[in-house]
């Protein structure tokens, strides 16, 4: 019984997921155990385990009235994922060099797919895909566990301004393929040094939505 729940509330949160991701379950929508017990053919023991644990990975928030709702994204979320990024992912840049052959076709395989991305989502999950390679490649678990603390709400952040900026979907994909190739010449033909500083101008780079998602809260 246990293991069947379980599964249950896993495909909860993978459906969730990824109807928050995909935009059909906008900021601030509220979420009703019952309710979504009935949409998702499951008990309300599930999609209560599911709640939780979309909860700890920042998508949901909990009300002090006791309400589920989609979590809204401020600013100051922004700014905390910014400087948390600026922190971790130029020192796993620095750690990860020089990139093992397989290492570098790893990321070579991930721009290509950039490139061929069908939609604002897919683009989304190759860019993080592509610097926690990096993160992975630095050998530092710590940095590591860190790094993916952070990939949910990062994910969140991106599909959220991706789906409000949709005329920007060519150039994103361009952008985000070109850049990252830039980043993969460095380890091919740089310094670890200069892998790191072009990862921190990368991130830093990353702060021009800031004023778009202040226009849409």
């Amino acid at each position: 019984m246990h293991t069947n729940t379980s599964t249950l509330a896993a495909s909860a949160v993978d459906r969730l997921r990824q109807e928050i991701f995909d935009g059909q379950l906008p900021p601030g929508t509220r979420l009703a155990e019952a309710a979504e017990a009935k949409r998702l053919g499951v008990s309300r023991v599930p999609v209560r385990e599911a709640f939780a644990a979309l909860e700890r990975d920042g998508l949901l928030e909990f009300t002090e009235t006791g309400r589920t709702v989609v979590k809204q994204l401020t600013p100051q979320d922004f700014e905390e994922l910014f400087a948390m990024r600026l922190l971790l992912e130029p020192a796993a840049a620095r750690s990860a060099f020089p990139l093992s052959r397989k290492q570098q076709q790893l990321l070579s395989d991930n721009i290509s797919a950039t490139r061929k991305a069908n939609s604002l989502n897919e683009v989304t999950r190759l860019d993080l895909d592509f610097h926690q390679l990096i993160v992975e490649a630095s050998g530092n678990t710590r940095l590591l566990k860190l790094w993916r603390s952070l990939r949910t709400e990062l994910e969140l952040w991106l599909g959220y301004l991706h789906q409000q900026h949709r005329d920007r979907e060519l150039d994103t994909r361009v952008d985000t393929a070109g850049s990252h190739e830039g980043i993969l010449d460095c380890f091919q033909n740089r310094s670890a040094a200069a892998c790191e500083k072009l990862t921190r101008e990368h991130i830093l780079s990353w702060r021009e939505w800031l004023p778009m998602a202040e226009l849409e809260t």
